[in-house]
């Protein structure tokens, strides 16, 4: 473990601007802040025999020797479609129905893709700059690429662009910041984008959002919510991962402010203090351990598991570096109370930290909801997809 300490001195001054803005900005801020690296080390052992699961569930690996997969959709038939990090899309089949696939291929190359989703038997990709849609042809292979949209920020530090459609059928791709905390040359980085299926309309949904890669809409509500990634070297603790509810037109405070307001000590807003500027950002609902890195979430709408599991939301925390003890490297519900609101969060498969938490056997990515109502996880260190399911149906 290596600890960093940075000292960081801000002076702010105002020339020829309002008395009363120049005294609150004629101020000198001063934040001596500690950061820790650490992170375990990658174990040979990847078997979800190793996995801690909630009674009545029992996990297993869907497929393997995937190299790096992230995200992932599935199809009305079931097929299983993932991205991976070397720049190509997998289509998995479970043909024989005994929980594993026993088709594994490439079926589209395409640089950098990362976000997927299904709509309407066309499968929607994503990569650093573009959005393209493919055909779904009937054996599963995919047609030609169609550009939808292009000149997408830069990725910077947060290239990993996911794409959803909402219950307003239109479609939302989460652009992350290109830095730790910084004043943005594009205004879309750092934003929830809106557009339409085809691609058109294109617009800034909401903003103020480090690196929102995990979002979903309520199955009840249709309320949208994301998990935010908070910034780096702040401390150990600080700053925690945000749940937020996305509205349309909201500013959720990054890179100046965070959490319930608290400034951050390296970055100034212009024009204004930091209370002025917390005032009209919109605060989380709900806070994760600092540094946990959430990948994915999604609202249980399936059918297989407990009524009690829907309208709950399953994250992957992808794990910590930047602190002293690690965290995340699991999966958790949050939980949402009977008005649809959330109430708090629970561990809900763990055991990917091993050996007294020095190593770990893999850091969860991806979700998706299989045809049965199982729940697909994938590990891109691992290289594995896991598939959770619940066995008392009906009890």
């Amino acid at each position: 473990m290596r600890k960093f300490i940075f000292l960081f001195v801000i002076v702010f001054m105002v020339l020829g601007e309002d008395d009363l803005m120049a005294q609150k900005r004629d101020t000198t801020i001063s934040a001596s802040i500690n950061g820790n690296i650490f992170k375990p080390k990658l174990s040979k052992s990847t078997e979800a025999s190793d996995l801690q699961v909630p009674q009545g569930f029992t996990i297993q690996t869907f497929a393997e020797g995937l190299e790096k997969p992230r995200m992932m959709a599935v199809t009305e038939d079931g097929t299983v479609y993932v991205t991976r990090r070397q720049g190509d899309v997998r289509m998995l089949k479970d043909t024989n129905d005994d929980g594993q696939a026993d088709v594994n291929e490439t079926v589209l190359t395409l640089d950098q893709v990362h976000g997927i989703a299904v709509k309407e038997n066309e499968l929607y990709l994503v990569t650093v700059n573009e959005v393209y849609k493919t055909a779904i042809q009937q054996d599963g292979q995919l047609g030609e690429p169609q550009l939808l949209m292009e000149n997408l920020p830069d990725g910077g530090q947060h290239p990993n662009r996911t794409i959803e459609f909402g219950p307003d059928d239109k479609m939302y791709i989460s652009v992350g910041s290109t830095c730790n905390a910084c004043k943005e040359t594009s205004e879309e980085s750092a934003t929830l984008i809106v557009a339409e299926a085809d691609g058109s309309g294109r617009e800034i949904y909401a903003k103020g959002l480090r690196n929102t890669i995990g979002f979903d809409w309520h199955p009840d509500t249709e309320v949208l919510y994301g998990l935010d990634h908070g910034i780096d070297w702040l401390g150990d603790t600080v700053h925690k991962e945000e749940l937020n509810r996305l509205e349309e037109g909201n500013d959720y405070g990054w890179p100046y402010v965070y959490e319930d307001g608290k400034p951050n000590p390296a970055d100034q807003p212009e024009e204004m203090s930091y209370e002025e500027y917390a005032a009209q950002t919109t605060a989380p609902l709900l806070t994760l351990p600092a540094h946990s890195a959430p990948l994915d979430m999604l609202f249980y709408d399936g059918e297989q598991f407990p009524e009690n599991y829907h309208g709950q939301a399953i994250a992957t925390l992808h794990g910590s570096w930047n602190r002293a003890e690690p965290s995340g490297y699991k999966v958790v519900m949050i939980n949402f109370d009977e008005n649809g609101e959330p109430s708090g969060y629970e561990d809900f498969i763990t055991g990917f930290l091993v050996n007294g938490d020095q190593e770990y056997i893999g850091r969860v990515c991806g979700l998706a909801v299989g045809k049965d109502g199982s729940l697909f996880i994938s590990d891109d260190a691992g290289g594995v997809i896991y598939k959770l399911s619940y066995e008392d149906v009906g009890k």
